[in-house]
């Protein structure tokens, strides 16, 4: 029986995600075999990415309109179609396909969807971000125990979990982030080294502190925060890219804001590696189990940011704020209507 939901759409390219978009009420249609109906409770927002697409600026998605968005999402199943046989209706789930995640009802193939314990926004958390952190560790950044680990954008929804991931590894972290808040939190999670960006010179400190001494060093954000990390990489360390926020998010091809990187990494026999985790889909059961298992055994929080609202309207709003730079924690929407 069909039923009516809202959903955000794209509608067209803008300068930014709510001028490209808006709310707009749908009917369900009838489920194909192999497919279930998921009323989504919570969205994970990825503000970056969602400016992109509204630019059309993400070369890997092509976007016909209208078009559903948002990528992660939790909910529970309320239908299943012919031959679904993992999933029954009542469980909760997650997905990390774009584009379930908008939208207060998502129908799609059972294989879009991964059963979680519960429908509680900390697994939306772990399996999304979460599994994106240890994969990054794991297989780019071949992360070893007690290595020296820096991190940017360390007191975030990815950064949060690459802190005690590398911590219960018993590697030294360097965490780095902006503000006071935000480094009283990360020192509150044991990272040996807090470096607030806004109070200090971070090139400065890995160079009087960690004078090529980084075994791995995540970078999220690029521009002069690339720069200090590649210049103190150690002996066979791994810069690790998991986005270029500071250079992207106006649009366009990434600046150019160093030398040839080989006259950085060739004496020291470093490299630097691009860490993509949709083209790393085969490591994620395993990925998703450490994290449970971390998870369930009390080895590991998860800190979502400050509620913003309910429903699919907060959702512009907490776009914005990622955007600011004013989130710390993991961005989960309630997507239910108010």
């Amino acid at each position: 029986m069909s039923q009516t939901y809202r959903a955000i759409m794209l509608e067209g390219q803008a300068d930014s995600f709510r001028a490209a978009s808006a709310i707009r009420t749908l009917t369900t249609r009838p489920l194909e075999a192999g497919e279930v109906l998921v009323r989504n409770h919570y969205c994970g927002i990825n503000g970056i990415f969602d400016t992109h697409i509204a630019k059309e600026k993400v070369d890997y998605v092509t976007i016909n309109y209208p078009s559903f968005t948002g990528v992660e999402a939790l909910g529970v199943v309320e239908e299943v179609g012919a031959g679904v046989t993992d999933l029954a209706v009542g469980d909760a789930v997650v997905t990390t396909r774009f584009p379930g995640g908008y939208r207060e009802i998502n129908i799609a193939p059972v294989g879009h969807f991964v059963k979680v314990p519960a429908a509680h926004p900390d697994w939306l958390a772990l399996y999304s971000t979460g599994v994106a952190a240890m994969v990054a560790l794991d297989v780019t950044g071949q992360l070893q125990p007690g290595e020296t680990v820096a991190i940017s954008a360390a007191a975030g929804g990815l950064g949060q979990f690459m802190v005690q991931i590398a911590l219960r590894r018993g590697c030294h972290v360097v965490a780095i982030a902006g503000g006071p808040e935000k480094a009283d939190y990360l020192r509150s999670m044991g990272a040996h080294r807090v470096v607030d960006y806004r109070a200090e010179d971070l090139a400065q400190v890995l160079a009087e502190e960690y004078p090529e001494k980084l075994d791995v060093a995540v970078d999220t954000v690029s521009g002069p925060t690339h720069d200090a990390l590649l210049a103190n990489l150690a002996r066979g360390g791994r810069l690790v890219i998991g986005g270029v926020a500071s250079d992207r998010v106006e649009g366009g091809p990434p600046k150019v804001l160093c030398p040839r990187i080989g006259h950085s990494i060739y004496l020291k026999g470093a490299s630097v590696r691009g860490f993509m985790n949709g083209l790393l889909t085969q490591h994620w059961p395993e990925a998703r189990a450490k994290l449970a298992a971390m998870y369930q055994a009390g080895e590991l929080t998860v800190r979502l940011d400050q509620p913003v609202g309910v429903g699919l309207e907060s959702v512009y709003d907490a776009v914005e704020r990622m955007l600011a730079g004013a989130s710390m924690g993991k961005i989960i929407v309630d997507v239910r209507s108010a």
